[in-house]
C-alpha cells in the first residue's frame, strides 16, 4: 500500500499561485477522471480550498504515481509552468500523508487553527471523488477516520469553541450571553464591508431573523440584502432604526463617530428597552460615553480583541493535546492497515494447513479403519491434528501481530510468504 500527496497551501504558497492551481467543481471532475485514465490502478481525491490545493494518491500497486508525476499533470491542466508551481509544493509519503489528512481535517493546519469550515471541505472532496468513480476502499476507510479524528478533536479539546476572530467573538461570546434567542429581536447592521458582512452571517447562523442593514451606499446595502435575504434602508433612515433596534452591530470606515452621546440620548429616550451595540469599526463609530447609559451595553473593538487574545492562548494550550489525538489515530489506522494487509496472507496459509491437515488425518484414518476405531476416537485424533496445526502457525501469527506497528512488518510477512510458499 503506498499513499502519496503534492499540495501548494497558505504556508509555503502565495495566493497568486494559488488562485491559478484552484479548482472548481466542474474542473475536478474533469482532472480526476484525466488522471485515472493514466493510473487506473490509483485512487484519487482531490481538495481545493482559498488556502490549498492537495492531491490524495492511494495504491496497493507498486507503479504508483510520483510526486513529479502529480506536480506534471496539475501544470498541464492549469497549462502553467511545472517550473514555477513545482518549487512550491509540498509533497508527502506514506505515514506523513495519513497524519497530514488528519491534521487538515481537524482544523490544525489551517490559516485560523480550530476553524470548522475545513472539515465540510475535506468532505466534499471526498464525495465529489466518490461521483467521479477515483475513490474507493482504501480512501474511503481514510477520509472516513479523517472525520473521526476531527470529531475527536473538536469533542476531547477546547480547541474549535474559542473563537479568535473579531465577529464570532461578538456574536458567540457576547451577543449570545445578552439574548437567550435572536429570532425575534429587531437587530440594525451599520455598514456594508468585509466586517459588517462576515458578523451578518454569524448572526444569521445564531438564528436572526428581522436583520436591517443601513448603509451610505443604498446600492451595496441592496446587494447585502438580496444576497442574505434581509431588509436595506438608506442613510436618512439611520436614526429611525437606532430607535427600535435590540442589537446594533457598526462597522463603518467613518473617520469620526457617526453617533454622538447627545444625539443617542436624544433618539432613545422613549425607548425602555435596553440595547446591545457591538462597535466593531475602527476609529470608533459610537461615542464611548453612550456606554455609561443606563440599559445600554457598549462593546468596541478594543473589548472583543482582549477576548480574541485570550482565546487564542488558550488554543495553544490545547494544541499538544490535539497533536497527540493526531498522533495516536495514525498510528492506529497504519496499525489496522496493515493487519488488514495481512489478512488475504493469514487466510491462504489457513486454508493451506487445513488442506494438508485434512489429508494426512483421512490417510490415517483409512489405515485404522480395520481396527473399527470407536467414533470419538475418530473425534479425539481430528481435535489432536486441529491442536497440531494451531500450535505450528501460533508463533509465525503472533510475530504478525506484534510488529504490526514496526518497520519490520514488511518484512516478516514477506518470509511468511517465502517460508510456507505462499503465492499472492
Amino acid at each position: 500500500m503506498h499513499w502519496s500527496m503534492l499540495g501548494w497551501s497558505h504556508h509555503h504558497t502565495p495566493l497568486e499561485l494559488r488562485e491559478k492551481l484552484a479548482f472548481s467543481t466542474d474542473q475536478a471532475q474533469q482532472f480526476l477522471k484525466s488522471f485515472q485514465q493514466q493510473f487506473p490502478e490509483t485512487e484519487t481525491v482531490l481538495l481545493s480550498t482559498c488556502n490549498r490545493v492537495e492531491m490524495y494518491c492511494a495504491t496497493d500497486q507498486s507503479d504508483a504515481p510520483s510526486v513529479d508525476q502529480i506536480a506534471q499533470h496539475i501544470a498541464s491542466f492549469h497549462q502553467l509552468s511545472l517550473t514555477d508551481i513545482q518549487s512550491q509544493a509540498k509533497g508527502l509519503e506514506d505515514q506523513a500523508v495519513l497524519r497530514h489528512l488528519f491534521l487538515v481535517a481537524a482544523s490544525l493546519d489551517s490559516m485560523i487553527i480550530g476553524e470548522a469550515q475545513i472539515l465540510s471541505q475535506v468532505r466534499q472532496a471526498y464525495e465529489l471523488a466518490c461521483e467521479s468513480n477515483t475513490a474507493s476502499s482504501l480512501m474511503h476507510r481514510a477520509f472516513q477516520r479523517a472525520t473521526a479524528v476531527a470529531r475527536r478533536v473538536a469533542n476531547e479539546t477546547t480547541i474549535q469553541r474559542r473563537r479568535i476572530s473579531v465577529p464570532s467573538i461578538a456574536v458567540s461570546e457576547v451577543a449570545t450571553e445578552f439574548f437567550e434567542r435572536f429570532d425575534d429581536k429587531k437587530i440594525l447592521l451599520i455598514g456594508a464591508g468585509q466586517m459588517g458582512v462576515e458578523t451578518l452571517r454569524y448572526l444569521l447562523d445564531a438564528g436572526a431573523k428581522r436583520v436591517r442593514i443601513v448603509n451610505r451606499s443604498l446600492d451595496r446595502a441592496q446587494e447585502v440584502a438580496k444576497e442574505f435575504s434581509i431588509q436595506a434602508d438608506g442613510w436618512d433612515s439611520l436614526h429611525t432604526h437606532v430607535a427600535t433596534a435590540d442589537l446594533i452591530v457598526s462597522t463603518t470606515s467613518a473617520p469620526e463617530p457617526i453617533m454622538t452621546a447627545a444625539t443617542f440620548k436624544q433618539i432613545r429616550a422613549s425607548r425602555k428597552q435596553s440595547v446591545l451595540i457591538l462597535d466593531l469599526a475602527v476609529p470608533r463609530d459610537f461615542d464611548s460615553a453612550i456606554g455609561q447609559f443606563a440599559d445600554t451595553y457598549l462593546y468596541s473593538v478594543d473589548d472583543l480583541q482582549q477576548v480574541c487574545d485570550r482565546n487564542i492562548e488558550a488554543r495553544k494550550a490545547e494544541w499538544p493535546k490535539a497533536m497527540q489525538i493526531v498522533d495516536q489515530e495514525t498510528q492506529k489506522f497504519l496499525s489496522e492497515s496493515r493487519h488488514a494487509g495481512t489478512a488475504p496472507t493469514i487466510k491462504k496459509l489457513r486454508e493451506q494447513a487445513e488442506q494438508i491437515k485434512q489429508e494426512e488425518l483421512k490417510r490415517l484414518l483409512d489405515k485404522l479403519q480395520s481396527h473399527q476405531l470407536n467414533p470419538q476416537v475418530e473425534k479425539e485424533l481430528s481435535y489432536a491434528f486441529d491442536r497440531l496445526v494451531n500450535k505450528i502457525l501460533h508463533p509465525p501469527l503472533q510475530s504478525l501481530r506484534e510488529n504490526a506497528d514496526s518497520t519490520h512488518h514488511a518484512s516478516l510477512l514477506d518470509a511468511l510468504k517465502r517460508l510456507f510458499q505462499i503465492s499472492d
